[in-house]
């Protein structure tokens, strides 16, 4: 019997690197579901991995039993509860990894530097390290922002779709924490697209009045990341922000690539 390209690779890179390929696979199906958002169907799993649907079957099953997976009503799948203490310690571990190269901005920026990533439709950030200014801005780790005011916000949400913001948008609602937030739909798309345009994104007076913000996603994280430093205003100036953003960007090149590093925490 012919065997798909997709297994065949994975017989290959198990082969290789003398991983346990029914494990691969189940994990690649959680994230296959995660990447769809929502309930999937054992045909539409199959389809996109190119596994055979008896195979897909008994992986469920096995997911479902550890409670990783749970089966709707509908006969549909969809991610279980049990995966959210394996994410939350994710996250932590997340911000601890992020702390050397945060440490880092500080270093070479002299403000604070934060880490956040999109937890449902919130920014929550998970890691910081506090410029050595008396006057500095600080932002405690755990605290959750709406994504319309702030810079980390704008660079994690660059990289989707229009129509995805603007659900989440809908979702959220857009009230202003300063007369400098950004309040229309219309208004953040635009934002948005000037990401896009100069790679980077910024928070002008829009989450507090006096406070700037650098911010730049981190590229091909696991989950959706950002990375920022903010200060006064009166420091992180025009001309401070030519001399941050080429930083900036490169240190999240270089976490991006420690955290695809497999089996090995990063360091800076």
């Amino acid at each position: 019997m012919p065997t798909s390209s997709a297994s065949t690779t994975e017989s290959a890179r198990s082969a290789a690197g003398g991983g346990v390929q029914s494990l691969e696979r189940a994990f690649d199906l959680l994230e296959r579901m995660a990447d769809a958002g929502g309930e999937v169907g054992l045909s539409e799993l199959s389809a996109s991995s190119g596994l055979p649907l008896p195979t897909i079957h008994r992986l469920m099953r096995t997911l479902v039993a550890c409670g990783y997976v749970r089966q709707q009503p509908n006969r549909r799948y969809a991610l279980g509860p049990r995966l959210i203490r394996l994410g939350e310690s994710a996250s932590r571990l997340l911000g601890t990894w992020a702390r050397p190269y945060l440490a880092r901005l500080v270093e070479e920026t002299g403000e604070t530097a934060n880490m956040a990533l999109l937890d449902g439709d919130e920014v929550v950030y998970v890691a910081q390290v506090p410029s050595k200014h008396s006057m500095r801005m600080f932002t405690e780790v755990g605290r959750r922002v709406l994504p319309h005011t702030t810079g980390v916000g704008k660079a994690l949400l660059s990289g989707f779709p229009p129509e995805e913001v603007r659900a989440l948008l809908g979702r959220t609602g857009m009230p202003a924490a300063t007369d400098r937030t950004i309040t229309t739909p219309e208004g953040f798309l635009a934002a948005l697209e000037e990401v896009r345009r100069q790679g980077y994104a910024i928070d002008d007076n829009e989450q507090e009045i006096g406070v700037r913000c650098l911010a730049v996603p981190v590229p091909d994280s696991p989950t959706a990341a950002a990375i920022s430093i903010s200060g006064p205003a009166g420091r992180v100036t025009e001309a401070a922000t030519e001399r941050i953003v080429p930083v900036l960007r490169q240190v999240a090149v270089e976490l991006s690539q420690a955290l695809a590093t497999p089996g090995a925490a990063p360091t800076a």
